[in-house]
Formats: C-alpha cells, structure tokens, sequence
C-alpha cells in the first residue's frame, strides 16, 4: 500500500469536488477542514488552478455554518473552501448564515434549525434521504 501525506490527499478530494461542481452533481462543496487558516491558504495556488482547470471559483471561509447536518467538532475552529459555478449558490449559503444569525437573535433558532439544516444539505445537493440518514447520526450537536 502506498503512503499518501495529507496535502496530497485534501488536494486530490479538492479536485473530485471541483469535477462534480463542474459537472452540475453538487452546487455548492466544501473542502477538508483545515486546523488553521494558515494551512488552507497553502493550497490557494493549487486551488486557483483547479478553479482554471475546471471553471469553478472558490471561497474562503473562515467561520463555517453550524448546522445539525454535521457533527460540531468536523468545523468548529476549523477553516475551509467552498467550490462554487453559479453566485446565486454562494449567495444562498451565505444567506444561509444570516438566517441562522437572525434565528438566535430572535430567539427563534431552535423552531428553525431543522430547516436550516435540511436547507445547508439541499444546498450541497445531498438526497433526502441522506440528509435525512445526516441529522440521525449527529449526537454532536451545537
């Protein structure tokens, strides 16, 4: 079996997620998570040129969505890309934050999180059923 380091591996994974945004199969996907913003800036030349290659963009997100589709710990104090075609998708996902933002200042979150949650996997164009087999299998909720 061959030893394959870390960055070889994330950028590899980075590249499949670039070819299904591409190919229209996900909207929006994200890369690994990154320990720091320092170590998902090193792969920026790599990603500028999967973004070429394939015709994505990507952005730099540094405090990711929490919602119940995830367990906490995978994104807490974690850094990561979103790949991305159409504007409109980043836009939802952003907007996708702000609800969630306007939720916990109404004091509403809790009636909407499972919404928010089914929202965000529609978003990474997951089925039902997998977003559904998702908010499950999290025990690791914020």
């Amino acid at each position: 079996m061959h030893n394959i380091d870390l960055y070889s591996y994330q950028l590899g994974a980075a590249d499949c997620f670039c070819e299904m945004v591409r190919a229209g199969v996900k909207k929006i996907a994200l890369s690994h998570p990154c320990n720091s913003r320092e170590l998902r800036d090193e792969f920026f030349e790599d990603f500028d040129k999967l973004a070429e290659e394939y015709g994505v963009k990507y952005y730099a997100e540094d405090e990711p969505l929490f919602t119940d589709l995830f367990p906490i710990s995978l994104n807490k104090n974690r850094y990561v890309v979103i790949f991305y075609i159409e504007d409109k998708y980043l836009e939802e996902y952003l907007q996708l934050k702000k609800d969630k933002a306007k939720y916990i200042a109404e004091g509403t979150y809790d009636t909407y999180r499972r919404d928010l949650a089914v929202r965000y996997g529609k978003l990474l164009s997951y089925s039902d059923e997998g977003i559904e087999r998702l908010l499950a299998g999290n025990t690791e909720k914020e």
